[in-house]
C-alpha cells in the first residue's frame, strides 16, 4: 500500500481509503447497505491488514448508527495506526438548528460523533456540504475552536464547488484560521467535472483530495452493460439516482473500453477504473465501499495496478468532457503563460 501526504499537512494517508456508509442500514442509508457489527468488523480488519489506514464516515450514515458501530469495532484497539475520517452538516435533528455549518450545529455535531466513535478525537473532520446561509467566517472559526480545543486534528470540506473552497480558505488566512488540509469529492471516469475547479484548485492551494464513490455507486464496476437489465441488488436497481448519467451513450462507451482493457490484463473493470483515478493529478486517496468481502478484496487490488500510457490514452479519449469557456479561450491565447494547476486541465489540449 501506498501512502500519500494529505495537502500541506504532515499527515500520510493510504492510497485507498475504507469507506463505511454500508454499515448500520438505518433510513435513506440502508439502499446502500445495512452490514452489523460482525460483518463489518470482518471488513474493517481485511482493509487494515491491507495497509489501510484510514476510515471515512459521516454523522449522517445511518443517523449515527455507521459511527456507532466503527466505535464498537476499534474499542480497546490500538489506534495508532488506525486514523478516522468523519463529516457533519446535514439533518441529526428535527430542530431548527439540527443541520447546516453555524458554530451551534458544528460544535454539537462533533461531540456527538466523538461519543459514538468513542474516541477522544477525529483525525479529519470535514464539513458534509456548502451551507450558504451561515457566514464562512462561523463556520472557520468553529472548525479552528474544535482543532485547537484537542478535539479535531485537521480539517476538510466535501462538495463545495470551486469559489467556495477559496473563499473558505481566503477566510482562513485573513483571521488566522486552520485551513482545510482537503476536500472530499465526486470523480471518476464517468464525471470528470471536477478537473475544471476543483481539481486545479487543489494543486495551486496544495489540498489532499478524498475521492468518494470512485466507482460511480458501482457503474463502472463492470456489473453494468450495454443493452443488459440492471443487476438486481444495486443501487441503481434500488432508485440511487447518484451520480446522475447525462449522457448513457457516453456512459457505455467507457464501459467498453474498462472492459476491453480489463479482460486483456486479467483483471477486473472495477480496477481499471479505480486504478484510472489513483493516477490523475491532485488525487490523494480513493474511498472504496461495498457489503462484501469479495467487494472489498476486488477494489484493494487496484493499489497495486498501474495502468500503461496507452492504456490511460484510451480511458482519457472515452471520458473527456468538452473544454467549456473561460478554458477554450485561454487555451487559444494563453497558452504561453499557463501554470500547473492550468496544465492539470489544459495540458493534455496543448
Amino acid at each position: 500500500m501506498e501512502y500519500r501526504l494529505l495537502g500541506r499537512s504532515g499527515l500520510k494517508i493510504s492510497t485507498l481509503t475504507m469507506g463505511t456508509m454500508t454499515f448500520g442500514g438505518k433510513g435513506w442509508a440502508k439502499m446502500v447497505g445495512d452490514l452489523g457489527v460482525k460483518e463489518a468488523t470482518r471488513l474493517v480488519d481485511m482493509c487494515l491488514d491491507a495497509g489501510v489506514n484510514l476510515l471515512d464516515t459521516a454523522d449522517a450514515y445511518s443517523s449515527g448508527v455507521c459511527e456507532e458501530i466503527i466505535g464498537e469495532i476499534l474499542a480497546g484497539r490500538d489506534r495508532s495506526n488506525t486514523l478516522i475520517a468523519t463529516k457533519a452538516r446535514f439533518p441529526m435533528g428535527n430542530g431548527p438548528n439540527d443541520a447546516g455549518l453555524s458554530r451551534h450545529h458544528l460544535i454539537r455535531a462533533c461531540e456527538a460523533s466523538l461519543r459514538r466513535l468513542r474516541t477522544d478525537v477525529i483525525d479529519l473532520y470535514q464539513v458534509h456540504e456548502w451551507d450558504g446561509q451561515t457566514p464562512l467566517e462561523e463556520t472557520m472559526e468553529a472548525l479552528d475552536t474544535l482543532v485547537r480545543s484537542g478535539k479535531v486534528r485537521y480539517i476538510g470540506c466535501s462538495n463545495f464547488s470551486g469559489w467556495h473552497m477559496m473563499k473558505a480558505l481566503g477566510v482562513s488566512v485573513a483571521e488566522h484560521r486552520q485551513r482545510f488540509v482537503s476536500q472530499q469529492i465526486h470523480y471518476t471516469l464517468e464525471a470528470r467535472e471536477a478537473e475544471y475547479e476543483l481539481i486545479p484548485v487543489t494543486i495551486d492551494q496544495g489540498l489532499g483530495v478524498l475521492v468518494w464513490s470512485p466507482l460511480a455507486a458501482g457503474l463502472l464496476s463492470g456489473k453494468h452493460r450495454r443493452n443488459q437489465k440492471t443487476p438486481e441488488g444495486s443501487r441503481q436497481f434500488g432508485g440511487w439516482t447518484e451520480p446522475p448519467i447525462r449522457d448513457e451513450n457516453r456512459l457505455w462507451d467507457i464501459i467498453d473500453v474498462l472492459v476491453d482493457i480489463a479482460d486483456s490484463r486479467g483483471v477486473s473493470a472495477a480496477q481499471v477504473a479505480l486504478a484510472w483515478t489513483l493516477g490523475r493529478p491532485g488525487i490523494t486517496s480513493l474511498i472504496i465501499g461495498g457489503r462484501t468481502e469479495a467487494q472489498f478484496a476486488d477494489n484493494l487490488k487496484s493499489a497495486d495496478l498501474k495502468l500503461s500510457d496507452e492504456e490511460r490514452a484510451r480511458l482519457d479519449k472515452v471520458s473527456a468532457l468538452p473544454i467549456i469557456y473561460p478554458y477554450w479561450h485561454q487555451l487559444n491565447t494563453a497558452k504561453d503563460r499557463l501554470g500547473p494547476a492550468d496544465l492539470s486541465l489544459l495540458g493534455p489540449h496543448l
